[in-house]
């Protein structure tokens, strides 16, 4: 059964609570709580925004005598938990409790209000027990305002000379933001904490750069593969932890990239591939959680078949396991797909697949979505939409890799997917359009948009557009991915991306589609975030113009190189035909003394008023690259 928690609302966005009870800090100061609840006697619980049940499931309340249940809320009375009916708080009145809980934060008014219903010595307990140093909290007015809870996972390893990057910016100064650092808890694959530091946050948009080899040796840590859990204070603008993260090691075979974690854990993830026959696939579980993963918790099933192999194995707080799927589902077989049931356990997890011949890539699945349902308009509204939902990906040089795409479904709602793929050359021509039909939830079709060219495109690169194909089905739910393969054929080097549909660049709305980083919709313009790997790396980016309707005829578009002060050293303006894409390295677009200039840490930050472009970053080495998409901000 998963955690009966509420983490993430597409209506209301991020849950603040659960976050505040899950925080590293929080856990022992919980566990001291329910100690003293246990020792108290009995106890009658004041539940007027229920968050009981959610933490009750992460620090069991069983053995505490409870005397009363009492809500604020008409429409709350008589919801049970631990079987007693849930009264009107008017009834604390007539409760002898010798303790009293009130759960929740910012509880002085509470209080207040409580008091004159008092004719005993009842004590009063809350979970501003558990709340945060004073100095670790953006907003101190509103203890949980999503700000002050902008925090996030990330997958850190530093053994066997692989390493990991992690690149961001300060994109919060730019919302206003002034001051703040960030604190940092290193776990290792235990669970067990093994380092911890703050830093305070640079200035407006400089980079903030986090390598496991440094961290190891200023800590003096022996190998680890763990999580490291960040917590921004002085976050404006969004309380989402954004970042690029490169794994990267001491040979040049060993090199590849993603980028940040969705903190809020799902019950269900999609996307992640089975294995081919000269791989393993590995899915790394990172428990999220200040309690344990009991065994049986966390299960694997192909995409199409819900019998679902459970892993038994407890996995601890804030450990990791390297899980391998044919542990689970020895004859999965790619281009199959494997669904996750992982119960809100898991932040979302990563996948690293090996080779046999020692090439690895690491990647991420997605949250698959259990609130959706198919949406009957969407079939309707071609007209006002266009090409409506577009998922665009690269087309890398086809005479040196092979570009491939897979449908995934991400939402249970999803039993057929009606799809197609368009190849565009770079100024935006249709070469080719291939019809996928409408897939059944089992049927998992990889497709090498190579096979569709005979290995040439105009202009030597071009992008591919997945959508909806209304004339194959009409079942839709507005969530469409896909996962998109690239390897290299002069190598044998492979990366691997995947992500989700969106409308881009029309005036007209609908369901918050076109998207806005910050702001309602429609989301018209662009803002990217680039690192700039190290040397001897070249940076490459593909950046694609995809528009649900004509739009601009080109974009205009600024690639600005920022110093790790975050200050501008060099522009340059690019063109991009709408429904075309712009393939670049930095290397050939700054010049070695702007590059010079820049600096260690550097940065590229992609600027377009005009329109919403979509990016995909890499590193490009002499024998491996790394391909993921962007962040914007």
């Amino acid at each position: 059964m998963p955690l009966n928690i509420e983490t993430f609302s597409n209506a209301v966005g991020g849950n603040a609570f659960y976050k505040a009870i899950t925080h590293p800090l929080a856990a022992e100061p919980a566990r001291d709580l329910v100690a003293k609840l246990r020792a108290s006697g009995p106890v009658a619980v004041y539940d007027p925004h229920n968050f009981l049940a959610a933490f009750d499931a992460l620090y069991p309340l069983g053995k505490i005598e409870l005397a009363g249940l009492f809500v604020q809320d008409v429409s709350q009375i008589g919801r049970a938990f631990q079987g007693r009916p849930a009264q009107p708080i008017t009834e604390l009145a007539h409760c002898t409790a010798d303790t009293i809980l009130i759960a929740g934060f910012d509880t002085a008014p509470a209080v207040s209000h409580l008091k004159p219903m008092l004719t005993n010595s009842a004590a009063l307990l809350s979970f501003d027990a558990l709340r945060l140093p004073e100095d670790m909290l953006t907003d101190k007015a509103r203890y949980l305002s999503n700000l002050n809870f902008a925090t996030n996972f990330v997958f850190f390893r530093d053994e066997a000379g692989d390493h990991t990057r992690l690149v961001t910016i300060n994109y919060w100064g730019g919302y206003g933001s002034k001051g703040g650092s960030i604190w940092f808890r290193l776990f290792d694959g235990g669970g067990r904490a093994i380092a911890e530091w703050k830093q305070p946050l640079p200035g407006t948009n400089a980079s903030i750069v986090l390598d496991s080899a440094e961290v190891r040796a200023r800590f003096a840590l022996p190998p680890f593969t763990g999580q490291l859990f960040m917590h921004v204070v002085g976050a404006a603008g969004h309380d989402i932890v954004k970042y690029a993260l490169d794994t990267y090691g001491d040979a040049p075979e060993v090199l590849s990239c993603t980028h940040d974690a969705n903190s809020w854990p799902s019950n269900r993830y999609a996307g992640l591939p089975a294995p081919a026959t000269d791989e393993e696939v590995v899915l790394w579980v990172q428990n999220s959680h200040p309690n344990p993963i009991a065994a049986g918790e966390i299960g694997l099933n192909l995409m199409g078949d819900d019998t679902v192999v459970t892993l038994k194995k407890p996995i601890p707080a804030f450990g990791s396991y390297r899980l391998a799927t044919a542990e689970l589902l020895p004859r999965a077989q790619w281009p199959q797909q494997i669904e996750i049931r992982s119960g809100k356990h898991l932040v979302r997890p990563r996948y690293e697949v090996v080779r046999k011949n020692g090439r690895r890539r690491i990647a991420h699945p997605n949250v698959e979505r259990e609130d959706l349902k198919l949406d009957a308009q969407l079939p309707k509204l071609g007209e006002l939409l266009g090409k409506g939902f577009i998922l665009p990906a690269p087309i890398l040089p086809p005479e040196r890799y092979r570009s491939v795409v897979l449908p995934t479904p991400m939402s249970t709602a999803q039993n057929h997917l009606p799809v197609k793929v368009t190849i565009y050359d770079k100024n935006g021509r249709t070469v080719h359009t291939h019809n996928f039909g409408n897939l059944k939830r089992e049927d998992s079709i990889a497709l090498a948009a190579n096979e569709m060219l005979n290995g040439r495109i105009d202009g030597g690169y071009g992008h591919m557009e997945l959508s909806y194909d209304f004339a194959a089905g009409s079942e839709a739910d507005g969530w469409l991915h896909a996962l998109f393969r690239y390897e290299d054929g002069e190598t044998g080097h492979a990366a691997e991306t995947s992500f989700g549909a969106h409308v881009f660049n029309t005036l007209v709305t609908y369901k918050g589609e076109p998207q806005s980083y910050k702001g309602p919709p429609p989301g018209l313009s662009t803002r990217l975030f680039l690192r700039v790997g190290p040397p001897p790396h070249d940076t490459l980016c593909h950046l694609i113009y995809p528009a649900s309707l004509p739009w601009h005829e080109t974009s205009d578009t600024a690639l600005m190189l920022m110093s790790a002060k975050g200050e501008e050293v060099a522009r340059r303006q690019l063109k991009i035909a709408c429904g075309g894409s712009a393939l670049w390295r930095v290397s050939e677009t700054f010049s070695a003394d702007e590059r010079k200039a820049a600096g260690d840490n550097c940065c590229v930050v992609v600027r377009d008023t005009t329109c919403r472009l979509f990016g995909y970053h890499g590193l490009i080495g002499n024998r491996a690259f790394s391909l993921d998409h962007m962040f914007g901000f």
